[in-house]
């Protein structure tokens, strides 16, 4: 065997080992949050670093700390009617001023630096006509069926 086709299988070797190492690794970094804002009695904002990576481990992330959600952060504070609104937020490079178009900004902080970019995670709504519906921004919208189930909901 020739000294490049030696070079390139080490190479494809390392690679192929490095990237499910890499993927391991962001998958097992634990979800950080930075903050909880709350706009009016039914949406609230959770800002968080290391978002779970998949849709599965983002509706797994919510329904495992849902209790610890609503204990320590008030969240999700329903509406009269049950309904809610919980959108999760990548915080990434912090509070920043508003003069960007399209940031989102928290009314609740009196200080310049109030608003973040926007880059949704993904969002959870409840309502009496809908039940339990989880929106990925970046994959698909699920819904959490009476007996408990995760179900995809289709696009058409």
């Amino acid at each position: 065997m020739t000294m490049k086709k030696k070079k390139a299988i080490a190479l494809f070797f390392l690679a192929g080992c490095m990237l499910p190492g890499y993927w391991i690794w962001l998958s097992l970094r634990p979800v950080e949050i930075i903050a909880v804002h709350h706009r009016g009695n039914d949406f609230s904002a959770i800002l968080v670093q290391n978002p779970p990576i998949t849709d599965k481990g983002k509706i797994n992330w919510w329904m495992e700390n849902k209790a610890t959600f609503k204990e320590k952060y008030n969240v999700p504070n329903p509406a009269e009617d049950g309904s809610f609104s919980v959108t999760v937020w990548l915080f990434g490079d912090g509070y920043k001023e508003e003069g960007k178009y399209d940031r989102f900004c928290f009314n609740d902080m009196k200080t310049k630096k109030n608003c973040i970019e926007k880059d949704a995670v993904f969002t959870v709504t409840h309502s009496k006509n809908r039940g339990t519906v989880f929106t990925v921004y970046d994959g698909d919208n699920y819904r959490l069926s009476r007996n408990g189930d995760i179900i995809k909901v289709s696009s058409d």
